[in-house]
């Protein structure tokens, strides 16, 4: 118990205290007798995710809650300002706790961009208006604080912070940190979401992904904002992507899927079983549904079914000041924006534009004036092999895809071709 009790007492005057430290002290009431030791420490995220909010004390009479509010000492042990009579039996609900939910769990640490175990809690204890506060300033990921617990009871503490100073810690930041919960009841009740992960890049948040368990990842895509699942969705490997939507249910799916590239979306209801895809489809709206369907007639190893049916096309009488106009509006992947595709009445194509040329054109201009030779196209149903043979002798970044009548029908982005090679690794 001394040790415990000097432990505290300095790590306060260092303005930290490690978890495994605080659990197992001693706690006295108000009367200043022993009435449990702390068994948990407890946050409320949906009142506040950083602050803590009660410990759970472990007494004769079972486990009660005491309010950190009702915490009037850290120094020489934890000392309440209340009766141990007073200190009411654990619910337990809507209250996340430390030790349960946190130690030796996998968390997303959003600026290192990887998933890391937890193995000790840093609090930050303050004393503001008489007083205490503790809130989570760091989550430890190193050796220090699992030799921490590793030897807490065993070595004497005095002796055990002489060794724990000389190991540089590995910490990270309470901010930086994405939590993981699985089960949808908790994460509504504890306010658990992804806002953090969600402003990673898509490649990204990818990778974090699929370093996790299947049950977290559909824990991760529930949470996600669609557009960004939906971003992320594109830059898993295959198998984890079909993985991912055969475990969510298929409205969440519907909506994920269409925000995807239609292209991408496709070739990815292509993989699932027919029943599945089918009733994805069904759930989606109309338009991305017709889109999405559409291109799963055509066959996978083919232009077409490689093709993204969102592209800039305008007629052949067309000016710079109606592509500007156009390009406000367009609403398709970036990738798609590189050059602006010329039709005739019938919709052939017949010219190219690159983006590059408007910027020093007239609004006026024709943009029959500005095409670029020679004009490269696809057939739709050219094999994948030729897609990249095309892209690699032409260094092109788009290539245009036309029908039997030289209908201009789809594109395929240079991002379409680096998919289909990394499938093929």
């Amino acid at each position: 118990m001394i040790d415990n009790i000097s432990t505290l007492a300095h790590s306060q005057n260092m303005g930290t205290i490690a978890l495994t430290e605080l659990l197992g002290a001693p706690v006295m009431d108000s009367s200043g007798v022993q009435g449990g030791r702390v068994r948990e420490i407890a946050l409320t995220p949906a009142d506040d995710l950083v602050h803590i909010s009660t410990l759970i004390v472990r007494t004769k009479q079972g486990d009660r809650l005491l309010p950190l509010s009702a915490v009037s000492n850290l120094n020489g042990g934890i000392r309440a300002s209340s009766a141990a009579s007073n200190w009411v039996a654990v619910e337990g609900e809507g209250l996340f706790l430390l030790e349960r939910d946190l130690l030796d769990q996998q968390i997303i640490d959003v600026h290192g961009r990887k998933v890391v175990r937890v193995n000790d809690v840093d609090l930050y204890c303050e004393t503001s208006n008489g007083r205490i506060r503790l809130k989570v300033a760091s989550v430890d990921v190193g050796v220090r604080g699992a030799i921490r617990r590793l030897l807490k009871g065993i070595v004497p503490m005095a002796a055990l912070n002489v060794l724990l100073q000389k190991i540089p810690p590995r910490l990270i930041p309470w901010e930086f940190v994405d939590l993981i919960e699985t089960d949808p009841a908790r994460r509504v009740k504890l306010k658990i979401s992804h806002e953090r992960l969600a402003k990673l890049h898509p490649a990204d948040i990818a990778d974090i992904v699929e370093s996790l368990t299947p049950g977290e990842r559909e824990a991760v895509f529930e949470t996600l904002d669609e557009g960004v699942a939906a971003g992320a969705l594109e830059e898993v490997q295959p198998k984890v992507k079909k993985s991912i939507l055969e475990s969510l249910d298929s409205e969440r799916a519907a909506d994920i899927v269409e925000e995807m590239n239609p292209d991408a979306a496709a070739d990815l209801l292509a993989t699932l079983p027919e029943e599945r895809s089918s009733q994805i489809l069904r759930d989606m709206a109309p338009q991305e549904r017709d889109e999405v369907a559409e291109l799963l007639e055509f066959r996978e190893n083919t232009a077409a079914g490689r093709m993204n049916t969102e592209y800039l096309a305008l007629d052949s009488k067309a000016t710079v000041n109606d592509a500007i106009e156009t390009l406000r509006k367009f609403e398709g992947a970036v990738e798609s924006v590189h050059t602006i595709f010329l039709v005739d009445d019938e919709g052939k194509l017949v010219g190219a534009v690159p983006l590059a040329k408007l910027v020093l054109a007239k609004a006026e201009d024709k943009l029959s004036s500005l095409v670029v030779e020679p004009l490269i196209s696809v057939h739709a149903g050219a094999r994948e092999k030729q897609v990249t043979e095309l892209f690699d002798k032409y260094n092109l970044v788009i290539l245009p895809v036309l029908d039997d009548r030289g209908v201009l029908t789809g594109v395929i982005t240079s991002d379409d071709v680096i998919s289909l090679l990394r499938a093929k690794l």
